[in-house]
């Protein structure tokens, strides 16, 4: 029977590119989809990826390296929740269209945001899909690093984690200086990640660390492609 072609939800951080890599590795996930886009929101304005805020050139590295086409939804800037909604239930409507079968999420634990997916996504008929729902997330971090995953920190809340974060790679001596009181995985906002290297890609994304710029009340470190960093 001919595997379910689903698009997978794709900020471009670790938690997404894991997701990725569990529904093409893991038998159960791998045996009934299969990943036939990354879906990512990218604000037109500034050409960069929403709410991550990472440079658009670096998500079209991405989808080379993952070997997938990219689904990208032209957010205006400012954008109304009305306007995000219209323009997401276009996409669902061009996926439905093209024979898509679902949507993959790497929600981790926050089930107002689960059930928020659930609600939007059933008068569609597309399925949702957790690949990584409920696996802890200290349990999670510390098996990403071990996979190879690079995960730069490109967003933080300063409210919650100190803007020195910012920039760093996620490795087991950031997981050791994080806050008790900040989820390992940043589920909750703390942080946002731009992922460079992990299974799921066919080669590693080289990136210059860039300036550290605090807008809209987060601080993010702006990468940019190495001069080795270009397209095939």
């Amino acid at each position: 029977m001919a595997r379910k072609r689903i698009l997978l939800s794709w900020s471009g951080g670790k938690d997404s590119a894991w997701a990725l890599h569990l529904l093409r590795s893991k038998p159960e996930y791998e045996a009934e989809y299969e990943v036939a886009g990354l879906l990512t929101t990218v604000n037109q304005h500034f050409g960069r990826v929403a709410m991550h805020g990472f440079r658009e050139s670096l998500l079209d590295l991405q989808g080379e390296a993952a070997a997938l086409p990219l689904w990208k939804v032209p957010l205006p800037w400012p954008c109304s929740n009305d306007v995000y909604e219209g323009l997401m239930a276009e996409v669902c409507a061009r996926a439905v269209a093209e024979g898509l079968h679902g949507i993959a999420f790497g929600d981790l634990f926050l089930e107002d945001i689960r059930e928020y997916r659930v609600t939007k996504l059933a008068p569609t008929g597309l399925e949702p899909i957790f690949p990584c729902w409920l696996i802890p997330t200290d349990e999670l971090a510390r098996e990403m690093i071990a996979a190879g995953i690079r995960a730069h920190l490109v967003c933080v809340d300063p409210r919650k984690l100190d803007r020195s974060f910012a920039g760093r790679v996620l490795d087991e001596q950031l997981l050791a200086e994080l806050p008790a009181t900040v989820d390992p995985c940043g589920e909750r906002g703390e942080f946002h990640t731009f992922v460079s290297a992990g299974p799921m890609f066919s080669r590693s994304i080289e990136v210059s660390a860039g300036e550290i710029v605090e807008r809209d009340s987060f601080v993010y470190a702006d990468l940019t492609p190495a001069p080795n960093a270009t397209h095939s």
